[in-house]
């Protein structure tokens, strides 16, 4: 049985924080990871319409080894321009890979779609994510909010609003995983259109309702939920950090944001499809200072995809109702 950090935030794996930044007016935010120490990374996108920035570096093969910290945004594109504001703010403090007398911040990013969810996106010249990645930053701490927060704040799901999940998981042998998502997918989080989430075989006491499975599934169960049936198809994405304070090479990273992935299809149904641009970064602090035995493999993989499921209905089920909004928050939706 596996059992939650103190916070049940991705901030339980020792060496991270993590920052929001929000605009209510504009109705989208910036979320940032920070590590302590630079902590080994790698990626995974599953989703066909991804917007990213500094992934290549990544890849198992090539040189940089660890990152600063990891950016996601709202603002589709736009909000790619949130990792320039974080390398400000980290190369004000020093932080960053050093090349001679050359400080650059290593801060790879992922964006969602949330430019048609009734917020005012008419900012001028240019967009303001640059400086919400650099407040962002500002506020990075151990604890911070979920739910209508950071990139979380303007995201949307079928039916109702999306937002910023956290959970963590620790295992018997005391390595600890951690996950953060933006839940802003084509799909549905609950199952039909009953208030009982798809991720409820992996929630932790009552994290997010414990309402647990219905006791018949709706009728509804199987049929394909979509955000904008009849709208732009391609407004949407889940993105989404997996952190553990294990020692993992940068091809093993890649291998647990493989298995995040499975938290999303435990999660949302359904997931990876070509309109959503579905990304899991994953992140190695080493704070633990081991690596896993063979025997703990199998577990870790498995736990990752459930910490992650648990992060994505809780960062529905934390969401709060705001004028304007183009869907209900769970708790309007769904009395207690």
């Amino acid at each position: 049985m596996f059992k939650t950090g103190p916070r049940n935030l991705i901030t339980d794996v020792a060496g991270l924080k993590v920052g929001n930044f929000h605009d209510a007016a504009l109705k989208s935010g910036v979320t940032v990871v920070l590590s302590d120490e630079p902590a080994v990374a790698s990626f995974k996108v599953l989703g066909g319409a991804p917007g990213t920035r500094e992934t290549d570096l990544l890849e198992p093969h090539n040189s940089v080894q660890a990152v600063n910290g990891l950016v996601l945004s709202g603002g589709s594109a736009f909000g790619l321009d949130a990792a320039s504001g974080v390398q400000a703010a980290l190369r004000e403090r020093g932080i960053g890979f050093v090349v001679r007398d050359a400080i650059v911040p290593i801060v790879p990013s992922a964006i969602l779609f949330d430019l048609i969810n009734g917020g005012n996106k008419d900012w001028g010249r240019y967009p303001p994510y640059r400086e919400m990645g650099y407040e962002a930053v500002q506020d990075a701490a151990r604890d911070f909010q979920i739910g209508s927060a950071g990139a979380g704040f303007g995201a949307l799901t079928a039916g109702l609003k999306g937002g910023l999940g956290s959970a963590s998981t620790l295992l018997p042998g005391g390595v600890t995983l951690g996950a953060l998502v933006a839940v802003n997918p084509l799909g549905a989080t609950t199952i039909g259109t009953s208030r009982h989430f798809w991720a409820a075989p992996f929630e932790i006491g009552d994290e997010f309702g414990g309402l647990g499975m219905p006791a018949l599934m709706p009728a509804d169960a199987q049929s394909v939920r979509l955000k904008f049936r009849d709208g732009p198809a391609e407004a949407n994405t889940t993105i989404a950090v997996i952190a553990t304070d294990a020692v993992l090479s940068k091809a093993a990273a890649k291998r647990l944001a493989v298995s995040a992935h499975d938290g999303f299809t435990r999660a949302i149904w359904p997931a990876h499809t070509p309109h959503d641009g579905d990304l899991v970064f994953a992140m190695a602090t080493g704070t633990a200072g081991r690596t896993l035995d063979p025997s703990e493999e199998l577990d870790f993989h498995a736990a990752a995809a459930a910490t992650m499921a648990r992060a994505i209905a809780r960062g529905v089920y934390a969401t709060t109702a705001f004028e304007g909004d183009l869907m209900p928050a769970w708790s309007t939706r769904f009395e207690h």
